[in-house]
């Protein structure tokens, strides 16, 4: 979610995982393994993004593949519907990337609290704000399923 092309989504996931490398020793067992993991994740994510939005402002592309009519067209509606989400994510700040990016991972009101370094009513509260600012995107630029 937080970049766009192949080649950028893999210079993150190797800075994730270099990162988790280096801060492992860190992990002190307060915490569950993968919530730890979550929070140096997030945070070489928001990280990295800051300095690629520095650098240059990056554009979500939509691919201009022309797909084959068949029976499978339900499954392309679902894609392209996905493909709207994407496309309204990016344009959260990223505070509210990484509430969608967890609550759509399944975690727990107190899981994103506790993954952000906030209070489990303060995630609650956040993200029913992101949810709403989401579907303003998606209404405003016509992605509305």
């Amino acid at each position: 979610m937080y970049v766009d092309e192949k080649a950028d989504q893999e210079d993150l996931y190797q800075e994730l995982v270099c990162q988790l490398w280096k801060s492992y020793s860190s992990f002190r067992g307060e915490s569950q393994f993968s919530t730890w993991m979550y929070r140096v994740a997030l945070n070489t994510a928001i990280t990295y993004f800051k300095k690629d939005s520095k650098v240059s402002k990056a554009t979500f592309r939509l691919s201009n593949e022309i797909h084959q009519l068949s029976s499978e067209s339900r499954d392309l509606e679902i894609e392209n519907q996905v493909q709207y989400l994407y496309r309204a994510i990016h344009a959260l700040n990223d505070v509210e990337k990484a509430l969608i990016f967890l609550y759509l991972e399944g975690f727990s009101h107190l899981e994103i609290g506790s993954n952000l370094g906030i209070s489990e009513g303060n995630a609650r509260v956040k993200l029913n704000r992101t949810k709403n600012k989401l579907q303003e995107i998606i209404k405003r630029n016509g992605y509305e399923f």
